[in-house]
């Protein structure tokens, strides 16, 4: 009976084999973007699988942005080389994390409280003596940092932080455990050189520069408590927006 039960698993669990060697295959551009996959006849002969199998191996490599099934034609390979960063989103960064189903590492590289300088003043509308957290994390996948997520938060909004909480995830801690309800940003998106934080936490290589995210965030109740400033290797993300014509 445990031998049945462990071969039922195994047939069972083969369809993940296939996506994940497949998806490796497409991330190192063995298949690169724009090639049609083999048919799912000619996918079944190679993994040996049923061509149930072999669908559902590929409804997962569509789900995930890998192919693109287009009728009459076949599963087209996708580029996966840039991350998809939402534009009009206020989304945590673990949130995003968790879509792109790779594995990533958020490094806290500095906590502190302060004092707000002229530039935070101005762009916070605060007075020069309240305390702000400041936080820099860094975010790591595939052995390469491609974000450096530097974030300002009023100590009035957020009495406490702790190294644990941010490399969670801000916006959990926020929503679930002070029962804060965030309603809404005003995003900045540039391209600028990188500077030199940027050469000391990003893996830059070749890569002279980076697109910046600044955004101030606000509660539901309209009050600004967020200041955040997030710095993208620009080879490593791709910007997308969802856009709707409205007809008059």
């Amino acid at each position: 009976m445990k031998q049945t039960r462990n071969v039922t698993i195994m047939h069972e669990n083969k369809f993940i084999n296939i996506y994940q060697d497949l998806s490796s295959k497409i991330r190192r551009a063995i298949l690169p973007a724009g090639q049609l996959l083999p048919s799912e006849n000619e996918l079944g002969d190679q993994y040996r699988a049923s061509r149930e199998t072999i669908r559902k191996a590929l409804a997962l490599l569509s789900r995930n942005g890998y192919i693109q099934k287009i009728q009459g034609k076949g599963s087209v390979v996708l580029d996966v080389s840039r991350f998809d960063f939402p534009v009009s989103g206020l989304t945590s960064f673990r949130e995003l994390a968790e879509h792109t189903g790779e594995q990533w590492k958020t490094t806290v590289r500095q906590l502190i409280l302060m004092k707000p300088d002229k530039k935070l003043q101005q762009l916070m509308n605060l007075e020069e003596d309240q305390n702000l957290w400041k936080v820099i994390r860094s975010r790591t996948v595939g052995g390469e940092t491609v974000i450096l997520d530097k974030d300002f938060l009023l100590l009035d909004t957020v009495p406490m932080l702790t190294a644990d909480i941010c490399e969670h995830s801000l916006y959990d801690y926020i929503e679930n455990e002070l029962n804060l309800k965030i309603g809404f940003a005003k995003k900045q998106i540039t391209v600028e050189e990188a500077n030199e934080e940027d050469r000391q936490y990003l893996t830059l290589s070749t890569v002279s520069s980076v697109v910046v995210v600044r955004s101030l965030v606000y509660l539901d109740n309209t009050q600004l408590f967020q200041f955040t400033e997030s710095r993208h290797r620009a080879d490593k993300f791709r910007f997308v927006d969802f856009a709707r014509r409205e007809h008059l």
